[in-house]
């Protein structure tokens, strides 16, 4: 079975509610239909109700199974309110800016307060909002996971070579977000992704801190970097099996693993790549989709309290699905 197929069937075990802020964008209205009709999720779509039923027939979509909620005459608007202002009242948040904000246009500090108050397990945006705005709102509404800071995205790389990571399943980390992690960054990026390892690919993680470098081969500010995040990515979690510095090839080819890396509970088996940078990551989740013929599932962000997703702008009606499908799989977790 096919990954994404299995993200599919595990999200149609325990439904969940995901919430698409976007109603303006009709892609939104084609993928709620969809994932309705494939039970993968309860659905909300936020906007006029009017207006979104005139756009969804205009269109000839079925919204049958879907509610549409609009946030300025929401019950819940005035909790979602005080809630919010707690959240921001550092940063000076008034009852009267909390409310402009929450009722915006774009819809994104609503969803988020959706998810964060329990009303949503998660959300999925981007279609037509920037990356930025999205995690900002998401950042400021839902919040980081308890002991960690930092957000951050992985990628699901399914390669064409069984024999790599988990019967040819990689996640890379971080491709997508952050420039230059720090070495408390680096490491929440490593325990976040293993987490999502075992979420998505029922199997523990074995997580290898990437570098030029191989258990001291080279000398360098960037390969104590890795180290450092290495041994801090430990003491947030003990338990996981995590090993570096190490090379792509001594991460992934047990007998390079083994003459560069003896004894490694990791090295030659890792199926958690996590990149000391974000030039390195997406420059290699790139190479490995185009010229290896990999395929890439994601981004998919980590490291919020509770699931948001984003989209690239020029996504399909089933990249939004598919989304959604992976967005209630965290959901469940």
């Amino acid at each position: 079975m096919h990954l994404v197929d299995s993200i599919k069937e595990k999200a149609k075990k325990n439904l969940q509610t995901v919430v698409l802020p976007e109603s303006y964008d009709e892609r939104m209205l084609f993928a709620a239909q969809k994932v309705v009709e494939q039970s993968l999720a309860k659905v909300v779509i936020l906007g006029n109700v009017g207006e979104v039923q005139a756009a969804a027939a205009a269109k000839g979509v079925n919204l049958a199974g879907v509610e549409i909620l609009d946030p300025i005459s929401s019950p819940k608007l005035e909790a979602y309110v005080d809630a919010f202002v707690e959240l921001r009242k550092s940063k000076g948040m008034t009852p009267e800016e909390a409310r402009k904000i929450l009722i915006s246009k774009d819809n994104l500090y609503y969803s988020g307060m959706m998810v964060r108050m329990g009303d949503a397990g998660g959300e999925v945006a981007g279609a037509t909002s920037t990356t930025g705005n999205v995690l900002k709102a998401a950042f400021q509404t839902v919040g980081t996971a308890p002991g960690i800071k930092t957000v951050s995205s992985f990628f699901l790389m399914i390669t064409k070579t069984p024999s790599f990571g988990e019967n040819g399943i990689i996640l890379f980390a971080d491709c997508a977000v952050n420039p230059n992690p720090d070495t408390q960054a680096l490491a929440e990026i490593a325990v976040a992704t293993a987490r999502n390892c075992k979420a998505f690919l029922d199997v523990p993680a074995r997580v290898a801190m990437l570098s030029f470098s191989t258990k001291g081969s080279a000398a360098h500010d960037d390969v104590d970097k890795v180290l450092k995040a290495l041994e801090i990515a430990k003491r947030i979690d003990p338990h996981m099996q995590i090993d570096g510095e190490l090379q792509a090839d001594a991460a992934l080819l047990p007998k390079v693993g083994e003459k560069k890396a003896p004894g490694s509970p990791v090295a030659g088996k890792a199926n958690v790549l996590i990149f000391p940078d974000l030039d390195a990551g997406n420059i290699a989740y790139k190479l490995v989709e185009r010229v290896a013929g990999a395929e890439a599932v994601g981004p998919i962000i980590q490291g919020l309290a509770k699931p948001v997703n984003d989209l690239s702008r020029g996504c399909s009606v089933d990249d939004i699905v598919n989304v959604v499908a992976i967005t209630a799989v965290q959901a469940q977790g």
